[in-house]
């Protein structure tokens, strides 16, 4: 028993060469495979629809074109955190709103539709909801409260060009 291990033949390795990736922005990308999945959907459907309803959704298609090439030309790079700053809070006060609004609509769900139950058995019944609810708010007041403790750095005004 020979555990010894033999080379019978030597196999050539060939090299190949990949073409390398072409980088987009990630806004591009987004752009492109939104209207791959738009334009077939829209000529499929253009037919079958009556002729004003055609001719509006054929617009819709032109200026979705149009806007998604607006925002393909955004530069994500140059964004700054101080811009970002009130989507963050709109987000985070947007998480809270809705989960004070969806409690509110399961208390008045179990107060007309179940008023045989007290208050510790409509928690027992729908503790799931109620669980799914209290954190989407919790998770709100994590993005305001991590919002207000970040250090406030306005961005330093840059000299403006006047051009006469």
């Amino acid at each position: 028993m020979d555990l010894e291990s033999q080379n019978t033949a030597q196999t050539a390795t060939e090299s190949f060469e990949f073409a390398e990736p072409t980088h987009r922005k990630s806004l591009e990308i987004l752009r492109d495979a939104e209207a791959l999945l738009r334009r077939p959907t829209v000529a499929a459907i253009v037919p079958i629809l009556p002729a004003n309803i055609s001719r509006r959704l054929e617009e819709a298609n032109i200026v979705a074109d149009n806007t998604l090439n607006e925002l393909a030309e955004i530069d994500v790079e140059q964004i700054s955190d101080w811009e970002l700053r009130p989507a963050r809070i709109q987000v985070g006060l947007s998480f809270v709103g809705f989960s004070a609004l969806m409690v509110i609509i399961l208390l008045l769900y179990l107060n007309t539709l179940h008023p045989e139950l007290n208050p510790v058995e409509q928690v027992a019944k729908y503790w799931h909801q109620y669980i799914w609810f209290v954190n989407v708010g919790v998770a709100g007041m994590f993005v305001l409260g991590r919002e207000a403790m970040r250090p406030v750095q306005k961005p330093k005004k840059r000299k403006r060009k006047i051009y006469r």
